[in-house]
Order: structure tokens, then C-alpha cells, then sequence
């Protein structure tokens, strides 16, 4: 049985980051993302996965790329970090996020590349063997070959940015790059979230660790990153307007509106030894 923990990962579980989040919403730099994408992995996730798996002045490198929080953190935490992001208007929104929240001698740790998750390796070409965690966050929202879509979704930066990993090669090609990138036990820090579609379950992380395993790396730790408050022994479960909207009649057979509470994350290890296959 691989070890497990609960990371208790709020965004909102300190008047500092409640404040912040609500001037960020004045300053209308939330305005441009969609709920999906607030965000994939927030400041509390990423500054657990930092400093649980690298010293100060590491390298941390982030694959699907939807938000500051992980180049944020990682500044914050005297490490580097570089983040992949093909799409130049979400480019735009994390820089305008970055530049209002890190000093510049903190920006200066926080950098950009424009390229697909798949395109890591040649992203971090100048990097080699050299990076200490690699958190990457795919599209929780897939069906067999094919991304699902919310219908009539406005579409944010973050929505138009998502490449999805839909085949085995493009995620195996992923998976080889982080393992290129990162250094003889560096840690590989895979997100995912099931949810319910059309009447399926739909759960990746079989999958993502079926691969990551037959590319060399280790399956490490599984975590429980709790992303809702604790209020005593209750998870705060807060609805929006979104799940509001999903409230039904309670004589239906249907599934009820679902609430994501938590997120799975995978740990791998680079072994010392051997490679990619």
C-alpha cells in the first residue's frame, strides 16, 4: 500500500489570502477566469508540494498552466520557477497577476515559456537533469479520446490554453520530457480530480499511473489535498451560483449537483538509476 496524507489546501483559510482574493476581484484580475480555473493549483497546494519536496534555490517547473500560483509560491520561497504556457492572453493575465503580488527581485525568479506540456523537454532544453519538482495539473474533464466541455461555457484564457493530454502518446511524450528535465530524485507531482459526466465516472489517475510507472518513475506518496476549509470537524462546503443552478427536484433519479471538495496527488520519484522507457 503506497503511504498517504491529507494536506489541508484552502485558499481561504487566512484573513491575509481572504483579503487578497478580494482586491484581486476589485482590480477585476479575477474577472477574466472562469470558476473552473480559480485555480487548478492554488497558492496553499503549490507551497506544499514546494516546500515538502525542494530546498531554496531549486528549480520548479509547472506543466498546464492555469493560474500565478505555483511561480508565485515558488518565488516567495527564494526557488525558481518556470511555468509552460502556449496561450499568450493567459500569458498576459499571469504576468499582470505576478506583477502585483511579487516585488520585482521575486518576479525576477518567475518565468515563462511558451510551449505544450508535451513540448517540456525542448521547453527546458537549458535545463537538463536539473529540475527539482515538476507539478502538472491535466484537464480532469475527459471522456475516451475527447475533452468534454461544459455547453454554452464562455470560454476564459485558462479554458483556451488546456491541451489535453487525449492520447497515450502525448501524455507518454509528457511524461518522458519531465523525466528528461528533472534530476537523478527529483518528484514528479501529478494532479487530478474525479468527477461524475453523462452519467460516468471519470477518473484519470489509473491512467496517468499506469504511465508514469512504465516511464521509470516511482510511485512515491498519494495525497489528499483538501481544498474547502475545516470548521471543526465539517468541511465548509460553500455553493455558488453554479451549483445553485444544479439544485433539482429531490424525487429525481438523477445524480445530485456535485461539489469538488478534494484533489488527488500523485507523487512519483526520478530514480538514480536507469531512464525513460
Amino acid at each position: 500500500m503506497l503511504p498517504l496524507t491529507v494536506w489541508l489546501c484552502s485558499d481561504n483559510a487566512t484573513d491575509e489570502n481572504e483579503n487578497a482574493t478580494r482586491e484581486r476581484h476589485r482590480s477585476g484580475l479575477l474577472s477574466g477566469l472562469c470558476p473552473r480555473h480559480r485555480p487548478g493549483v492554488g497558492s496553499e497546494l503549490a507551497r506544499h508540494l514546494i516546500t515538502t519536496c525542494t530546498r531554496e534555490g531549486d528549480l520548479v517547473a509547472e506543466a498546464f498552466t492555469t493560474g500565478e500560483a505555483t511561480l508565485a509560491c515558488a518565488a516567495r520561497l527564494d526557488r525558481w520557477g518556470v511555468a509552460l504556457v502556449p496561450h499568450f492572453p493567459l500569458a498576459q493575465h499571469i504576468g499582470a497577476r505576478l506583477r502585483t503580488t511579487l516585488t520585482e527581485t521575486q518576479q525576477g525568479r518567475a518565468h515563462m515559456r511558451p510551449c505544450r506540456p508535451d513540448q517540456i523537454a525542448r521547453a527546458l532544453t537549458d535545463h537538463h537533469g536539473e529540475v527539482a519538482l515538476v507539478i502538472a495539473d491535466p484537464p480532469p474533464d475527459e471522456v475516451g479520446d475527447r475533452a468534454v466541455r461544459a455547453g454554452g461555457e464562455r470560454e476564459c484564457p485558462a479554458c483556451r490554453a488546456r491541451t489535453s493530454m487525449r492520447t497515450n502518446e502525448q501524455l507518454g511524450l509528457f511524461l518522458a520530457g519531465a523525466w528528461r528535465v528533472l534530476r537523478p530524485g527529483g518528484v514528479l507531482a501529478i494532479t487530478t480530480t474525479a468527477r461524475h459526466h453523462g452519467g460516468r465516472f471519470v477518473d484519470s489517475g489509473p491512467r496517468i499511473v499506469r504511465q508514469a510507472q512504465s516511464a521509470g518513475f516511482r510511485y512515491a506518496q498519494h495525497v489528499i489535498a483538501l481544498r474547502v476549509p475545516i470548521d471543526g470537524d465539517t468541511l465548509a462546503v460553500q455553493a455558488g451560483p453554479t451549483d445553485f443552478a444544479e439544485l433539482k427536484d429531490v424525487r429525481s433519479r438523477s445524480l445530485p449537483p456535485a461539489v469538488t471538495v478534494h484533489a488527488d496527488v500523485c507523487l512519483f520519484v526520478k530514480g538514480r538509476t536507469g531512464g525513460a522507457r
